[in-house]
């Protein structure tokens, strides 16, 4: 087996890696560069691999990092299946289309700004179009916990991760002349004791793991104790008599987050003349494909569905679907909260509603997720006085708040705590950015006792 890591090594986004076993080319997400200057330009950039040799891509989940590239695979060549669970793929048309739509309208800025300096730049590197030829290349569903087989005595076998909804660890195995080998891709792993999302499956015993690192640098709050901090955040920023803006992924932290608020008006901590707006039409899209999935979340929130509860609508709640909606959401000077995207303000409907609150000393901003370096959410986490919003300078003078714990990842201690059932297999990391990779690697190594390597991207590893 021979593992190559393409833009995921030293930093979180762009993921892609190809597994090369039993005469096979395996794709393992493919995956949108985000963060940082230029994030746009790499995404528009050829493949280091030529397409039309990969025989089969598996997706571990449907967030943009993992598969937003997928659609210029597909152009540039790429005729095999893609593998996923039901509802990847279900999310993955959604975040695809909106994917391509958001980088035209980027575009068509990038474009007029180029042209005033008398520059060109490239055209976005796929269209709406092609994000619908590759859902079309999406082979039937594959279930949790069951074998599939790629032919040549290779097979994958998708385990719940626990970080977003559908989304999956893959163990690959090759067995040829009654022996075997077997590889084992994270994705992403979620963090165990959430509300929304169920605890991560437990690794299997294997000979190599490719695992993430995003956090593994650091350990999370314990969940509850998070939830308290949000709420506490929520219930100050209230009474500082302003609106409430918390840039959220479409992904799952809006689903959390609407979870924890729908506790907090049940329980009368949030006044009933708050208005609560999800300002996102990805964010309200997948919040219907979570209802429409409720038995595959949190066994302890499955149980409030027997009791007839709606876990993310409340009469708190207002869905603004429409551009005009959203305007309209400004005619409330204060009092209200706004969950819109994009999670790191680098995109999306959430940098207006900055705009408008960002430099108001009685407005507050809740992080609740990770902030890539690059992005104005994590100059603005990082103490920026200021940032760049749609051209124009906004001073930061809203109360900040960052709540780490709501993380979908795992921390330090829930990766390591799921590579003890690799049994001794040698790990190697990717996904992480220079400060988390060697601080897990060096823990590993002295607490699991494993063969630990950093990957450096494009250098294949044989296995």
């Amino acid at each position: 087996m021979r593992i190559t890591a393409y833009g995921a090594a030293r930093e979180v986004t762009g993921s892609c890696h190809l597994l090369e076993a039993a005469g096979k080319r395996i794709i393992v997400d493919c995956g949108q560069f985000q963060g940082g200057e230029h994030s746009y330009d790499r995404s528009t950039e050829p493949f280091p691999f030529d397409p039309r040799s990969i025989d089969a891509v598996v997706l571990t989940h449907g967030h943009l990092d993992h598969i937003g590239r997928l659609p210029l695979l597909v152009k540039e060549g790429f005729e095999g299946p893609i593998y996923a669970t039901a509802e990847t793929r279900e999310i993955g048309r959604l975040i695809l289309a909106d994917a391509a739509h958001v980088m035209y309208e980027e575009y068509g800025w990038r474009k007029r700004k180029a042209a005033r300096q008398g520059r060109e730049i490239p055209p976005p590197p796929y269209a709406v179009e092609d994000a619908l030829l590759a859902v079309d290349q999406f082979a039937p569903p594959v279930a949790y916990e069951s074998p599939t087989s790629l032919g040549n005595g290779l097979s994958l076998t998708l385990r719940n991760a626990g970080h977003v909804l559908g989304s999956a660890f893959v163990e690959f195995e090759e067995k040829r002349n009654g022996s075997g080998k077997s590889v084992v891709f994270s994705g992403d792993l979620g963090y165990r004791g959430r509300q929304v999302m169920p605890d991560p499956a437990a690794c299997p015993p294997c000979d190599v793991v490719v695992s993430e690192s995003t956090y593994g640098d650091r350990p999370h709050r314990p969940v509850e104790e998070s939830r308290q901090e949000f709420a506490e955040a929520i219930k100050e920023a209230l009474r500082r008599g302003g609106n409430v803006v918390i840039p959220s992924f479409a992904l799952e932290r809006t689903q959390e987050v609407l979870y924890y608020l729908h506790e907090m008006w049940d329980a009368g901590e949030i006044p009933s003349n708050c208005h609560i707006f999800l300002d996102s039409p990805l964010a309200i899209s997948i919040t219907e494909a979570y209802e429409r999935h409720l038995r595959d979340l949190n066994p302890r929130l499955v149980a409030s569905l027997d009791r007839g509860e709606d876990p993310f609508g409340f009469p708190g709640v207002e869905f603004t679907p429409s551009v005009e909606d959203s305007r309209a959401i400004n005619s409330w000077p204060s009092g209200s909260i706004i969950i819109a995207g994009s999670g790191m303000a680098n995109g999306g409907r959430v940098i207006h509603h900055l705009r408008h609150n960002l430099w108001r000393e009685d407005s507050s901003v809740i992080f609740a997720g990770y902030q890539a370096i690059g992005t104005p959410g994590r100059a603005i986490v990082d103490g920026a006085r200021s940032v760049k919003i749609m051209g124009e300078e906004i001073a930061v003078r809203a109360r900040i708040y960052t709540i780490n714990g709501l993380s979908a990842h795992a921390d330090s201690r829930g990766i390591i705590d799921w590579l003890r059932g690799s049994g001794n297999a040698d790990v190697f990391l990717v996904h992480g950015e220079p400060d988390s990779l060697d601080a897990l690697a060096t823990a590993i190594r002295d607490e699991l006792r494993r063969n630990v390597t950093v990957v450096e991207p494009k250098t294949p590893y044989d296995v």
